[in-house]
């Protein structure tokens, strides 16, 4: 019998497939909690298809002592439970894994490889003869295939018993079944299996004060902890918790503890476009207003994106991007958006967007996108996806500093308006192409003003003079070169640049690629890195670029947009960006990123 050629303590990947609908998600994720209880570093990926019921789903949990948290090639362990699509998993576990299925039928010869270990347990004959009720037998089945995990793997059983009592707060009657069910299936492997198995876990204090939440979750916080007052909204995947999670946050954060009443309002609109019409008009009343959709929302948004964009009017739009065009896949990840964004609406159109890696950067980028909206009075759009949007990570724990204020930007006091002689809605007084504006019924007779889409002249008159034109827009690029100190600076990952080479990347692809940089040193290929935190891009990329020979871009998406826009905007060489591109709606992997530079590198040596 194979073996895998030594022992892997903390280091392995585990997936589940399994059938949707079925009641696994819960225990699955009671199994990736129990070694983040064991204070392990572990990240889980929710893989799930678009349907409610009946399709394979599966979940990837990696365990990396080292902290690495992207994806990885190759399955360790693979828990089967679902005959549809049996045939790839076995396929995909590395030679010297382990294939854990349902052995209560047995097993197609066509599903047997002479390289791998077979873990037979007979879940369904044991849950048939412990329970009469067809959707217990389905649930603890689940149940008891995490039990037989813990043997194997080592899992400290009282961390589980814990959980599990965390589980059911209030519900205690439902507490020993499980764990009845949990010891089923630690018994069965301990009457017939050696173990742990070589690949196992053992306690570290690796993980500290981490906490583990997904990105969406903290985007509403985020929204929360910056006032956001008004949420508009049309319900569409990745994207729908989002404003789920700031309902959620608000009731407990944003209630009047007098009268019971929630200081917020949460409208869901008939369509993405009216939901960011709502949006505007609340920025523009002086609330702090925000939307969370997908691609085909932002797609639908285009138009009042652009009134936004010209009108001056702060709205911050969430994008948690899934794959395109279209319907694409609903519930497979991808940074497919980033030029649909940019640009989003006709004419010369740019928006302020934001690229978090991280729960904690979601929470504090949402709510710093509060402020730049208001201080740049444009829309500001985070830039997350479904791989940080809907799957949990392990993340710092989020910081709020109470003093903070609120950055409302260049916005009139009646006071300042009483100093006035005559107030110019688009007059750019400070020369930095921000102007000054009002909220309505700021004052009884000054600072009112037509909010238009058209154009208009510096005092908001209509006018269709190409000069008054010309002059707005030469201002707002103004504006848009002022934003450029404003938004977040790309973090560089070495104090100077000193490689011929430099990787670029953004977003979840950060988990990957810093992974790869560290693949690639042992292959004595090293390179200088930056992460792109937002758009527009600042000196800081423009120097990164022109410092290198050659720049791998990763990213995943298929047309290299974030490439394209580097060209753009900075008038990059072509030549000297180098795309590494991942585009099948899973999370990009650090062997797919070591993979195409290392051939590309052979390719320009040759």
């Amino acid at each position: 019998m194979p073996s895998l050629n030594k022992s892997k303590v903390n280091d392995f990947v585990v997936r589940f497939a399994n059938v949707n609908g079925t009641g696994s998600a819960s225990a699955n994720f009671l199994f990736t909690k129990s070694i983040f209880r064991m204070g392990i570093p572990v990240t889980p990926k929710n893989i799930f298809p678009s349907n409610i019921q009946g399709l394979p789903t599966w979940y990837e949990v990696r365990i990396s002592e080292k902290g690495y948290l992207g994806r990885r090639d190759g399955i360790d362990l693979m828990v089967a439970m679902n005959p549809q699509s049996m045939e790839s998993d076995v396929a995909s576990v590395k030679t010297g894994g382990y294939f854990l299925y349902d052995s209560t039928k047995m097993l197609h010869e066509q599903y047997i490889r002479d390289d791998i270990h077979y873990i037979g347990i007979p879940l369904m004959e044991m849950c048939n003869k412990e329970y009469t009720d067809p959707r217990q037998r389905q649930l603890f089945k689940n149940i008891i295939y995490v039990g037989a995990l813990s043997a194997l793997f080592n899992i400290e059983f009282p961390v589980l018993e814990k959980l599990i009592a965390e589980q059911f707060p209030g519900k205690e009657k439902l507490i020993p079944p499980n764990i009845k069910a949990l010891k089923m299936g630690v018994e069965y492997v301990q009457a017939n299996f050696k173990y742990p198995l070589n690949i196992h876990v053992e306690r570290r204090d690796l993980v500290k004060d981490a906490i583990m939440i997904d990105g969406n979750s903290a985007c509403g916080l985020g929204a929360v902890y910056a006032g956001a007052t008004v949420a508009a909204w049309y319900p569409i995947t990745p994207s729908t918790s989002v404003v789920e999670a700031f309902s959620d946050y608000a009731s407990e954060y944003r209630t009047d503890k007098t009268t019971g009443k929630r200081n917020v309002a949460i409208v869901q609109a008939e369509d993405e476009l009216a939901a960011i019409g709502m949006v505007i008009g609340a920025n523009w009343n002086g609330a702090r207003s925000f939307t969370a959709t997908s691609g085909p929302g932002v797609s639908l948004m285009n138009e009042f994106l652009g009134l936004a964009y010209f009108a001056e009017i702060p709205a911050v739009l969430i994008d948690v991007q899934r794959t395109g065009p279209s319907t694409g896949m609903p519930t497979r990840t991808q940074q497919s958006d980033i030029m649909e964004a940019a640009y989003a609406s006709h004419g010369d159109t740019k928006h302020v967007l934001l690229f978090p890696s991280t729960p904690k950067e979601c929470f504090e980028m949402t709510a710093d996108a509060f402020d730049l909206a208001e201080e740049i009075q444009t829309p500001v759009i985070v830039m997350t996806d479904l791989d940080l949007g809907m799957n949990d990570h392990v993340s710092p724990p989020f910081v709020w500093d109470d003093s903070r204020t609120y950055k409302r930007g260049k916005v009139l006091t009646a006071e300042d308006l009483d100093k006035m002689q005559k107030f110019g809605r688009y007059l750019d007084v400070d020369n930095d192409g921000i102007t000054y504006r009002t909220y309505p019924g700021t004052h009884p007779t000054k600072g009112s003003f037509f909010t238009r889409g058209t154009s208009r002249d510096e005092y908001a008159a209509y006018t269709e003079d190409g000069g008054a034109y010309h002059r707005n827009m030469d201002r707002l690029i103004k504006k848009w070169n002022t934003a450029k100190n404003m938004v977040p600076v790309p973090q560089l990952y070495q104090e100077k640049n000193k490689h011929k080479k430099g990787v670029l990347f953004f977003g979840t692809s950060q988990y990957a690629a810093e992974e790869a940089i560290d693949m690639l040193k042992t292959q004595g290929i090293e390179m200088d890195a930056m992460r792109i935190k937002s758009f527009p891009f600042n000196k800081t990329v423009e120097d990164f670029i022109n410092a290198h020979e050659h720049v791998f871009v990763i990213e995943q998406n298929r047309d290299a947009q974030m490439r394209s826009l580097l060209m753009i905007e900075l008038s990059a060489d072509p030549h000297k960006l180098v795309s590494v591109l991942n585009y099948d709606g899973t999370p990009i992997t650090a062997d797919n990123i070591t993979k195409q530079i290392s051939n590309k590198l052979l390719v320009n040596q040759d």
